[in-house]
């Protein structure tokens, strides 16, 4: 009887840690939609749309593995953004826009984002806390 409980042990361990990060990326999905009026899946969605992933790696989104721009991994937790813009979701939504405009010196091309789609990019990267 006590192997039988050592041996479940370890999956019961590995099934309640799952529950836990599932209702800890929910809950990260939640306030990254909150705080910037935007969709994460739909950001997702728009990342591949506007070709993010040819300059950038970008946790989460397939072949997203680019070293031309910097890497988003963590960009959520970071101080500022292009090395000078405080990092606000309205910021955000303003670097993905008009980065030219922000700084004329970086390499970031104006894309057309729109306004929703530059929120919904804004709310998917704010998910992307882990370093």
């Amino acid at each position: 009887m006590l192997d039988d409980v050592r041996r479940a042990a370890p999956a019961a361990v590995l099934l309640a840690a799952a529950c836990v990060l599932g209702a800890c990326r929910a809950s990260a999905s939640k306030e990254a939609s909150a705080v910037s009026g935007g969709d994460v899946d739909r950001g997702k969605a728009a990342i591949g749309r506007y070709g993010c992933a040819a300059c950038h790696t970008i946790p989460g989104i397939a072949g997203a593995n680019a070293t031309v721009g910097p890497p988003l991994t963590g960009i959520a937790k970071r101080g500022f953004l292009g090395g000078h813009l405080p990092n606000t979701p309205e910021n955000m939504v303003r670097w993905i826009q008009h980065p030219q405009q922000i700084d004329p010196n970086n390499a970031m091309p104006e894309l057309g984002v729109t306004d929703q789609d530059a929120r919904d990019i804004t709310a998917y990267l704010y998910t992307l806390r882990q370093p």
